[in-house]
């Protein structure tokens, strides 16, 4: 992002209130490949079209944040890569990482991996280094480190059934599996920050957080993310599409600051269980009105969500979670029209 895009998100982070609230989205590999005219495989395996997708998107939209902002990444076969996990890339679907443990008591056999050495993790973070240079030309910098988050990794190396199952009958083998991701993730985020020291922010997504309850969550949510959200950088982005109504007030506890929901609650309802203290990015319907709506349904939806909220600070106008697939740039530029006006 630009430094002024930078210099926005904190002000909305901080509770500043700005002249016009700012619009952002998370982009990643289910909108912009399509987008772009590309496969998925070729974007994921192409350094040079995942670049111009991303320079592409980034000059039809300037006046769009986009969230990290040339997202470095293999879909959700990142991290589990790292662990062992097959990883499969169809040539025109999500690719998909096959899940490694089969029984709780396998979980005692993982090894902690090396995020410089190993899956998928060194070509995610040695794309962003060559591309460094480049971004900066277009005047952006890299500002986040970016994961999935403890329980969104447990899920895929166990299948997200069998890991919530196994929190309620297995506790103890689930509290060593997230101690050992935990663990990897702290050091993933630590080399991030340590190879482009123009990241200042963090950013973990665990959809994982929306399907367990209160209790659940304070047992085997909070004190992991609490962990990792124990860094010294100024924006600490937690990405949760999925109902947050069980565990939202306590994020800010964990050290969040910006948050990105689903649409199962209103904004309005948000901060007050958030105590004002979050910052939001949302969040019109993504999939029934962002992608599958026409530019006047998107207009529509912006105004009405701007009329409903009634504070216009700690708040970036976006989509409920990130962008989905199939959104057109008509769309996203009636988006844009609406906020601004």
């Amino acid at each position: 992002m630009t430094q002024q895009q930078w210099n926005e998100l904190l002000a909305v982070v901080r509770g500043d209130k700005l002249p016009q609230l700012p619009v952002g989205f998370i982009i990643d590999s289910p909108w912009l490949p399509a987008w772009a005219g590309l496969e998925i495989a070729d974007y994921l395996a192409s350094e040079t079209l995942w670049f111009e997708a991303n320079r592409k998107a980034i000059e039809a939209f300037p006046e769009a944040t986009f969230l990290p902002g040339f997202w470095s990444e293999f879909g959700m076969c990142t991290e589990p890569s790292a662990f062992g996990s097959r990883c499969t890339f169809p040539a025109n679907e999500f690719p998909y990482a096959e899940k490694i443990i089969t029984d709780p008591a396998q979980v005692a056999d993982l090894k902690l991996p090396n995020p410089a050495s190993d899956g998928l993790l060194p070509f995610m973070l040695r794309r962003l280094l060559w591309a460094r240079p480049r971004i900066e030309d277009l005047g952006h910098q890299i500002r986040f480190s970016v994961s999935r988050g403890p329980l969104n990794v447990a899920s895929f190396l166990m299948g997200t059934t069998e890991f919530l199952m196994a929190i309620k009958t297995d506790p103890e083998p689930m509290h060593q599996l997230l101690r050992l991701i935990t663990d990897f993730l702290k050091q993933w985020h630590a080399l991030q920050r340590e190879k482009i020291p123009t990241i200042d922010g963090l950013m973990m997504l665990d959809d994982i957080v929306g399907f367990i309850g209160e209790e659940d969550f304070l047992e085997f949510g909070k004190p992991y993310l609490q962990e990792l959200y124990a860094t010294d950088v100024s924006v600490k982005f937690f990405h949760n599409d999925a109902p947050c109504a069980a565990s939202l007030r306590h994020y800010a506890d964990l050290g969040i600051n910006f948050y990105n929901p689903g649409i199962q609650l209103s904004l309005t309802e948000m901060q007050a269980l958030s105590g004002g203290k979050l910052a939001l990015l949302g969040n019109i319907p993504p999939r029934d009105v962002l992608a599958a709506g026409t530019p006047g349904d998107v207009r529509a939806a912006v105004r009405k969500l701007r009329a409903e909220v009634t504070t216009q600070t700690r708040w970036m106008l976006s989509c409920g979670g990130g962008m989905p697939p199939n959104v057109s740039t008509a769309n996203i530029r009636a988006f844009l029209d609406a906020a601004r006006e």
